[in-house]
């Protein structure tokens, strides 16, 4: 009898242990995959902005559309740049595992870098142009897109730099430079559009997606792949209701969209960063990505840890009187039954 005893304490000591951990979460705690164009650029001693920082219009065959671009030099020193077109692409990255920028990937939907040209100081169109900007002074550039007589259906992608030539050099020797850039989106008014989002690994983790050592956070993360011909918008809503009362937590109408282009698989994330430590949750985890909506949701206990060794140790007390208890009631018997 004692070992059956002995059995039964271990037996509600791991289960109490496996109620008091159930708060560990899966842990993803990868970081988005996809990147953005730097609104602005400041380095040392250099500091150059660009607006817009993107254009969306709609793009048809044969056609000329001009626009204009303000570069600002915000530093101290006289600028010189460059300013030209290249491809906004995503390329998949073994190594990270992730899709990653890239601006040098020319594909069916980076057609429009080609189409891009730029008005230079003598007041031609060229691939691209050169200009001196005094310090806290501001540029404007025109650029114009020609489109061919025949263009594909779906969107074209491209980024406009302003690229400094005349960096700083800091005491160390290296030349320190800025790119900014404009990310136009172009939308053809020929041909069929096609939006295809896939949505895949949504999960609720707990912990921080920085990696930092805090790991009371509830996150939500997701992957969205664009498998059609044009972008679109991606946003993750995380909401956290608390059953026993408590605080709780909604995702902000004001946080922002992840843009998708055609080709590109990139994370969706939020995080309620003021976690309470105690308490029982409700977490759901809702992911919308063109017409496409998918939700999880779980059931999380969060128990601080000097909870848990507090418990464990009463626990231990009253699994021990029960022995004593029950040691002294079967002697009572054995001496009444003599």
């Amino acid at each position: 009898m004692k070992k059956n005893f002995g059995k039964i304490s271990l037996m509600i000591l791991a289960i109490f242990l496996g109620f008091g951990f159930f708060n560990v979460a899966d842990i993803y705690a990868e970081e988005q995959t996809g990147e953005s164009v730097d609104e602005s650029a400041v380095t040392s001693g250099t500091s150059i902005s660009l607006m817009p920082v993107s254009k969306f219009l709609q793009i048809s065959s044969n056609s000329i559309y001009d626009n204009t671009l303000t570069v600002s030099n915000d530093g101290g020193t006289p600028i010189r740049i460059e300013v030209y077109a290249a491809p906004y692409s995503y390329i998949y990255s073994d190594e990270e595992n992730a899709y990653k920028l890239g601006f040098n990937n020319e594909n069916n939907f980076t057609q429009i870098s080609r189409w891009i040209s730029f008005k230079n100081t003598e007041g031609n169109y060229v691939s691209k142009a050169f200009f001196d900007i005094d310090p806290n002074s501001s540029l404007e550039v025109s650029y114009r897109i020609s489109t061919p007589d025949n263009i594909p259906s779906g969107g074209q992608y491209a980024v406009i730099f302003a690229h400094t030539l005349t960096g700083v050099v800091s005491t160390s020797g290296i030349k320190t430079e800025a790119s900014p850039g404009l990310v136009v989106y172009g939308r053809s008014t020929e041909g069929e559009a096609v939006v295809s989002a896939e949505i895949s690994d949504l999960i609720i983790g707990q912990g921080n997606l920085d990696g930092s050592a805090n790991k009371n956070n509830f996150y939500g993360v997701a992957k969205v792949k664009n498998n059609g011909n044009v972008d679109f918008t991606a946003m993750g809503t995380l909401k956290v209701d608390a059953i026993l009362g408590g605080s709780s937590y909604e995702t902000p109408s004001t946080m922002g969209r992840v843009s998708i282009i055609p080709g590109a698989e990139l994370a969706v994330t939020d995080e309620w960063t003021d976690t309470p430590s105690f308490g029982i949750y409700k977490v759901t985890w809702t992911v919308k990505a063109g017409e496409q909506v998918e939700t999880i949701d779980k059931i999380v206990f969060l128990i601080p840890p000097f909870v848990i060794i507090t418990s464990i140790i009463l626990l231990t007390f009253l699994i021990a009187w029960i022995i004593v208890m029950f040691r002294r009631r079967k002697e009572r018997r054995s001496r009444l039954a003599v």
